[in-house]
């Protein structure tokens, strides 16, 4: 790696550290945040025509920053463990006098006034803005591919024929690859923790209300989540702590104590009870072979821990789940975007152009019926998960499928574990529980109570560390 360290210390080629490695190392002075950056810029350099995991790369901007950052830390004044970590934001992220494109020919010029409150928080934290990156338009898809966006669609690190999952896809794949040391997405039904599944990468969706959505394109008000995406545990909690907390900008923030997320992070879990879901209705499908054996891996580590593991049943089916949150996504999303789509659909890609159809054929009915069945599932759902500390539950059911399998590439999005919880509200993390046979990545979710995002990460580093996988990088 390209920096200034201490004569004869260690280095490790990009992407080797981890976030807290590195901050460990600016902080120590054995490192330059110029340098990470310049490394940064030229890993992208190196791979992203290949990766395409940015839309816009700021990379003067970020020397700025970087240049900045060093300078106050020359001078003592560390602002703590973000400052000089260079990250990106997927690109319905607002930033001021930059270009959000949303990956729609419907925003190719547009740019924003204002920057979104949670890069404010972190770049008042000494962070630096390496670009906005890859995303479906306006966070949009089933998972099929229709070829009919602006920009190439991003690629798998761990194997660039497959998937990326969405719609969060230059975030997840960037952070496994090394284009970024942590990002942010968004997630409506699952689109931080699809790529975070498909990629290998830790992804955060918090409970609703807790991280600030303004300046942050929606998709749909009430299901939509901001959140980072990151390699390991811990990297993930500094970067909730950073942005977590009450916003007036965003009229559902909540109004909560921010807690300390990484309190917990490698305390025992002993005594701590785990609920395991494994049965999502008659019409879910079989976890495939891999997921199922590294998924009974995390459930092993638990248990020696000492936890205890129960079985637990969710109030409504996979199926049950997804319908309502389909229904909900089309008739916002519509209320959103009602006016580019009569009077210029025709720039809209397939995709986003379906959905906005399906909202347009939604009868208020059935909306309405819909959010009742929210609050209901919400409700139900709640009353589950609280009778346990914590959850354990897959993500996808499989890994990435290859780009060219249609109705895979709409299994792996529709039919994964990730819309329950955007449903209830209750934070979610997605984490690596080791490969197939392929050598991609597969996946769990560990959930919480609502605000309970400190547990999550307690327990999520219990797996992480147990089963040892994060000193694995995809080669490219």
């Amino acid at each position: 790696m390209n920096v200034s360290v201490d004569p004869g210390a260690a280095t490790a080629p990009t992407p080797g550290w981890t976030l807290t490695e590195a901050s460990q190392k600016i902080s120590s002075r054995r490192i330059s945040p110029i340098d990470l950056v310049e490394d940064y810029l030229a890993r992208i350099a190196q791979v992203d025509a290949r990766l395409n995991s940015y839309i816009t790369v700021l990379a003067e901007r970020a020397r700025t920053q970087a240049r900045l950052a060093e300078q106050e830390i020359a001078g003592g004044r560390w602002k703590g463990p973000l400052h000089g970590i260079p990250f990106g934001v997927k690109d319905n992220y607002h930033v001021a006098a930059v270009r959000t494109t949303a990956g729609s020919r419907l925003m190719l010029d547009y740019m924003a006034d204002r920057t979104s409150t949670a890069i404010e928080k972190l770049e008042a934290q000494g962070a630096i803005l390496l670009g906005k990156m890859n995303t479906w338009e306006y966070g949009t898809g089933t998972g099929e591919i229709y070829d009919d966006l602006p920009f190439p669609l991003a690629r798998n690190a761990w194997n660039l024929a497959h998937f990326t999952g969405g719609s969060s896809t230059g975030v997840g794949t960037g952070v496994a690859a090394g284009t970024a040391m942590f990002g942010l997405g968004s997630d409506t039904g699952g689109s931080i923790r699809l790529p975070a599944a498909a990629t290998g990468v830790a992804g955060m969706k918090a409970t609703y209300g807790l991280v600030s959505r303004a300046g942050c394109l929606p998709n749909c008000w009430s299901l939509d989540v901001t959140g980072p995406l990151t390699w390991t545990v811990e990297d993930n909690a500094i970067v909730l702590q950073a942005i977590a907390g009450h916003d007036a900008r965003d009229a559902q923030s909540a109004n909560v104590p921010i807690g300390d997320y990484r309190r917990g992070i490698g305390a025992s879990i002993k005594g701590m009870t785990i609920g395991v879901v494994r049965h999502f209705g008659s019409t879910a499908p079989a976890l495939d072979a891999d997921v199922a054996k590294n998924l009974d891996k995390a459930e092993r580590v638990l248990r020696e821990a000492g936890a205890t593991l129960v079985e637990l049943t969710l109030p409504a089916t996979l199926e049950g789940y997804r319908h309502v949150t389909s229904i909900i996504n089309w008739g916002e999303s519509l209320s959103i975007h009602e006016t580019d789509f009569m009077e210029r659909r025709h720039l809209m890609g397939r995709a986003l152009r379906d959905k906005m159809t399906s909202g347009f054929a939604l009868r208020a009915v059935d909306f309405l019926a819909a959010t009742r069945m929210r609050r209901q599932l919400a409700k139900a759902t709640d009353a589950a998960i609280r009778t346990c500390d914590a959850v354990l539950m897959p993500c996808t059911f499989t890994t990435a499928p290859p780009f060219g399998d249609q109705e895979k590439l709409v299994a792996f999005t529709m039919h994964a574990a990730t819309s329950i919880l955007n449903i209830s509200g209750h934070p979610a993390l997605s984490i690596a529980t080791g490969f197939d046979a392929a050598g991609l990545p597969t996946s769990a979710q560990v959930v919480g109570r609502y605000f309970d995002e400190a547990t999550v990460y307690r327990v999520a580093k219990v797996i992480e560390e147990a089963l040892g996988e994060r000193s694995r990088r995809p080669l490219l």
